[in-house]
Formats: C-alpha cells, sequence, structure tokens
C-alpha cells in the first residue's frame, strides 16, 4: 500500500511539474482486468492537480494531438469524427460525471452513430 501511495503522489507531482513546463499531455490509462472498470477516476486525479477544463482538454484535443488526429478527434467541427458524449451534469463544475461507467452518460454518440441512448423516452 505504500508503494502505491509513493507511485501516485509521484505521478501527481510529475502532472504539476509538466503543467509549469507548458508539457501538452493526453489523457489516458493502462488498467485492465478487475481495474478497468476505475479507469475513468482519472479524470478527478488530474482534475485534482490540471483543474476540470485542462483536464478534459487532455482527454479531448490533446489526446487528438498525440494521435496526429488534430481536427478529426477531440473537436466539435466538420469532417470530425462525430463521436459525443451527452453528460447527465456538467463536467467543468464537477468532473465526477464522467467517471463510473456511464451511469452520467446520457447519450453516447460513437462515429457519429448512437450507442446508447438514455435521454429518450422509453417506448411501449
Amino acid at each position: 500500500m505504500a508503494k502505491i501511495e509513493n507511485v501516485r503522489t509521484a505521478g501527481l507531482r510529475s502532472l504539476e511539474i509538466y503543467a509549469a513546463a507548458g508539457v501538452r499531455m493526453a489523457l489516458g490509462t493502462d488498467l485492465l482486468g478487475e481495474s478497468h472498470r476505475l479507469q475513468s477516476d482519472e479524470f478527478t486525479l488530474r482534475a485534482g492537480v490540471l483543474g476540470a477544463a485542462e483536464t478534459l482538454r487532455a482527454a479531448t484535443i490533446h489526446a487528438a494531438h498525440v494521435l496526429r488526429m488534430d481536427g478529426r478527434l477531440g473537436v466539435v467541427a466538420p469532417g470530425a469524427t462525430a463521436d459525443l458524449l451527452l453528460v447527465d451534469g456538467n463536467p467543468l463544475a464537477d468532473v465526477t460525471v464522467l467517471c463510473g461507467q456511464g451511469e452520467h452518460l446520457a447519450m453516447i454518440v460513437q462515429g457519429g452513430k448512437v450507442v446508447k441512448d438514455g435521454a429518450a423516452p422509453a417506448t411501449a
């Protein structure tokens, strides 16, 4: 447990150092197996250091840049891949609405196709 805390503390300190140096950081995790369900907790960890807005940029436009897909991913613009989330809440005010396993995601659009629509009224 002590080792985990040391690694976590060092990782958070690294975020501070990189941000102060102006390094563009993308967001991602490598959690697999039983820990996979915790991957979105990275939003909370990062937001605690970088703030919600920068954390959202890391997950969108900065990640697109790292993948060399500027203008195609991480933006809402003509010609971009239509990957969108309709969030039940404001992630700038409470980034935890992006955590969990999609409990706060009312709609997910992937590649222009709705893959989850919890916002639509139920039909009989």
